[in-house]
């Protein structure tokens, strides 16, 4: 079975869960929608909680700025956003956030004869790239940082998100990080304007895209590399080492996050010290309403919770890292202090 092949089951297999979820959605189901970075463990989870307790997640795999803009209008019970909302934009719309998964955003790339691993890159290289000043793959910048790799004379594909996503966030807040000029350029957001490249929608598109374009270079949600086998790219991180993208890289990154201290649980996770950080990881977020009508609210809360407590294993399978048991005790305590429904308090579950 080759790699186009494989990517296209997955992508189905995950389409045909989605609209399972959808057929069966009923009263007592959760709605949510937004980031499609989280979307392969929610769906696990979901899967799970449904045979567990018969309480089904219909949850749209939509990007981030959707998921946002979802909650805003309350047509769900919960929006999905890996991009944070700061302190102000969440008192401004009576929302309350929190982190539930945190995982790495990873460079995938199409060129004959590489292999997952083989291509090494480092931030201000793949800046280059995604600015349209580095076109080919055996340019010099390139060559300088894989001087034993055989790398072809053939023109560099970007494949960018065309929607609004926090996986476009995440890359893009990394990439204004180690680049000036990419900072001056394009910037941080979760919709930008690319300069070069094919748009895609979705992790999904993105990873379909790549496969099947020669040449081509995109960013992913980790989980969709290891579920395809997509060829990575190492990367050199913020203490110039090389690392690959693997659980314990993104744990890295996360070790010295302060959630305790982020004010609205804002934090931001890329180009973190550390020999062992991978450069590009972030969390994913849940949106709700601080004072919600939606009666579904505590049955998400319960799901929440669930994955808290017996979704680790499964989360740490697709490589994604857990929120650590303090941090999820930080959680709770937010959910019993600022979350209510028609005025009652929403936790704890009665």
């Amino acid at each position: 079975m080759n790699l186009r092949h494989t990517l296209m089951c997955a992508a189905l297999s995950a389409l045909a869960l989605t609209a399972a979820l959808a057929g069966r959605a009923s009263a007592d189901d959760i709605s949510g929608a937004g980031a499609t970075f989280p979307y392969p463990i929610y769906a696990k989870w979901a899967e799970a909680y449904k045979a567990q307790t018969g309480i089904g997640l219909n949850y749209q795999s939509i990007g981030s700025g959707g998921g946002i803009k979802q909650i805003e209008a309350s047509t769900v019970t919960f929006g999905a956003s890996d991009k944070p909302l700061e302190a102000a934009d969440l008192k401004t719309n009576g929302l309350v956030q929190w982190p539930m998964i945190i995982g790495g955003v990873v460079p995938v790339v199409n060129i004959p004869g590489v292999k997952p691993g083989d291509l090494q890159l480092d931030g201000p290289t793949l800046a280059a790239i995604f600015l349209g000043d580095v076109t080919r793959w055996n340019d010099p910048a390139i060559k300088k940082l894989n001087p034993s790799l055989n790398l072809p004379k053939l023109d560099i594909a970007p494949v960018t998100r065309s929607d609004g996503s926090g996986t476009n966030f995440l890359f893009t807040n990394y990439l204004s990080k180690v680049s000036p000029s990419f900072l001056q350029k394009i910037g941080a957001n979760t919709s930008v304007q690319w300069p070069v490249g094919i748009g895609a929608k979705g992790n999904e598109g993105v990873a379909n895209q790549t496969t099947q374009t020669s040449g081509a270079i995109g960013y992913v949600e980790y989980a969709y590399v290891k579920q395809t086998h997509m060829v990575y790219a190492r990367m050199i991180n913020h203490d110039g080492k090389y690392v690959v993208p693997e659980a314990k890289a993104f744990q890295a990154a996360a070790a010295n996050a302060d959630w305790a201290k982020a004010e609205g649980y804002y934090l931001i996770l890329t180009d973190q010290a550390g020999s062992a950080s991978w450069p590009i990881t972030g969390a994913s977020f849940i949106l709700m309403h601080a004072d919600s009508k939606d009666a579904n609210t505590l049955a998400a809360l319960k799901f929440f919770d669930w994955a808290y407590r017996s979704g680790t294993k499964m989360a740490e399978d697709l490589d994604y890292v857990p929120i650590p048991d303090s941090v999820s005790k930080l959680v709770e305590k937010t959910w019993t202090d600022s979350l209510k429904v028609n005025g009652k308090a929403a936790w704890p579950a009665k």
